[in-house]
């Protein structure tokens, strides 16, 4: 049995995926600010450690999928990202800014936080896209190509910008500030509860926008606590 309460935050969700939705449910950043003990983590937040660590041993996936992350090829993870997580936002993004400028125009006057919603949605846009274009053109295909040269033994190119921390540095940085852009979403949607009198549209933006606080979660997590550690390290057999 492993021993939760001494491990970080980000090595649990590591070793069991699943344990993401009861991070969740506790409101626990096991994403951009996973680097911290279970324990120091429920202190902070006056929550009984021994349910948290009860709930993370019979927990079981719903909203994360319960792949073993940990354990496939960098490669392939690359690939899993762009594929699953950049698709997303590619596929979902316009109608969430469609959603949200409509709710926004419509019912700002009698919600005005709808107001903060739709500009803070337009920021976590184009940050996203941004920053995935710049793992797609930059680090992605450096880390693939690390990849390549050891399996394969061949030579390993390093790129411009040196060490593959470097870049990681701002994606890393990048994805604090969507972290904290969610989070002020998160707030102002109470927890993405729609009013009483909220329409259609109303109840459908604030779906979408948990879907993609949860989208978001997932993929800072595969990155932040898989991804990038693990590519480092194998670059430090070529440079």
């Amino acid at each position: 049995m492993k021993d939760y309460k001494t491990m970080t935050v980000a090595e649990i969700v590591t070793d069991k995926i699943e344990a993401g939705d009861v991070f969740k449910k506790y409101d626990i950043d096991f994403c951009c600010g996973g680097d911290v003990q279970l324990t120091e983590v429920c202190q902070e937040n006056n929550l009984d450690i021994d349910a948290v660590v009860s709930a993370i041993e019979q927990s079981s996936s719903t909203v994360f999928s319960a792949h073993d992350y940990n354990a496939w090829d960098l490669d392939f993870l690359v690939d899993f990202v762009v594929n699953t997580h950049h698709k997303f936002v590619e596929k979902e993004s316009p109608i969430l800014l469609q959603y949200s400028e409509k709710v926004a125009q419509v019912h700002g006057a009698s919600h005005p936080e709808v107001i903060r919603i739709n500009e803070l949605a337009k920021a976590l846009v184009e940050e996203l896209l941004g920053h995935m274009q710049k793992e797609e053109m930059i680090l992605f295909p450096n880390i693939k190509a690390l990849v390549t040269a050891s399996k394969n033994g061949t030579t390993y190119q390093v790129p411009p910008f040196g060490s593959l921390q470097n870049p990681i540095n701002v994606m890393e940085s990048e994805h604090d500030g969507a972290g904290d852009v969610i989070k002020e979403i998160k707030k102002l949607t109470n927890d993405f509860t729609p009013p009483e009198d909220a329409c259609n549209t109303f109840i459908a933006l604030y779906a979408k926008l948990e879907a993609y606080q949860n989208d978001l979660f997932q993929h800072i997590h595969i990155e932040n606590n898989i991804l990038f550690p693990k590519a480092v390290e194998l670059e430090k057999d070529f440079i």
